[in-house]
């Protein structure tokens, strides 16, 4: 189980990597929104963020076995299942911010995949790009303190293999 625990920790390390490239495009596109259009690229970053973000998550619930069942929402139950504290297993993964910016996220990415038009609602791109905005500054500390129950729980399986 340490090895599970350690490649998991690789992965969300790599995740974030990826989280951090894609905010960093994001953030040259979104300087330029009005231009044209720059909106689409906008768009498609943000979306591509959270669907970063859902990978990250698919692999902790996998990790911790919280697998979902129900097909139609499952997207959303990932979601929220990473702001539960599920006692004897794992601490949440985000908080309650986190969550809502997440969230609407999710609900823009679902817009974007199933737009049949090249233009967006500036009013709306702009708030969900207000929530990527606010999402890069909440992530950080919630995946640490997370970081820091892998560490925990890979140092406690570590010390016990030792005595044992």
């Amino acid at each position: 189980m340490h090895e599970k625990i350690r490649l998991l920790q690789a992965e969300i390390q790599a995740d974030l990597g990826d989280i951090e490239k894609a905010y960093e495009v994001l953030a040259s596109a979104s300087g330029r929104m009005a231009e044209g259009e720059m909106g689409i690229v906008v768009g498609y970053y943000v979306q591509v963020i959270y669907g970063l973000f859902e990978n990250l998550f698919q692999r902790i619930a996998t990790a911790f076995g919280n697998q979902i069942t129900d097909e139609a929402r499952w997207h959303a139950q990932l979601l929220r299942r990473m702001t539960l504290d599920v006692k004897k297993v794992r601490p949440r993964v985000i908080g309650e911010e986190t969550y809502e910016c997440l969230d609407e996220l999710r609900r823009f990415r679902h817009l974007f995949r199933n737009a049949y038009v090249l233009s967006f609602d500036r009013v709306r791109l702009a708030l969900v790009l207000k929530k990527a905005q606010r999402l890069a500054q909440l992530y950080g500390p919630d995946l640490e303190e997370f970081s820091s129950f892998l560490d925990d729980l890979a140092g406690e399986e570590t010390e016990g293999l030792a005595s044992a």
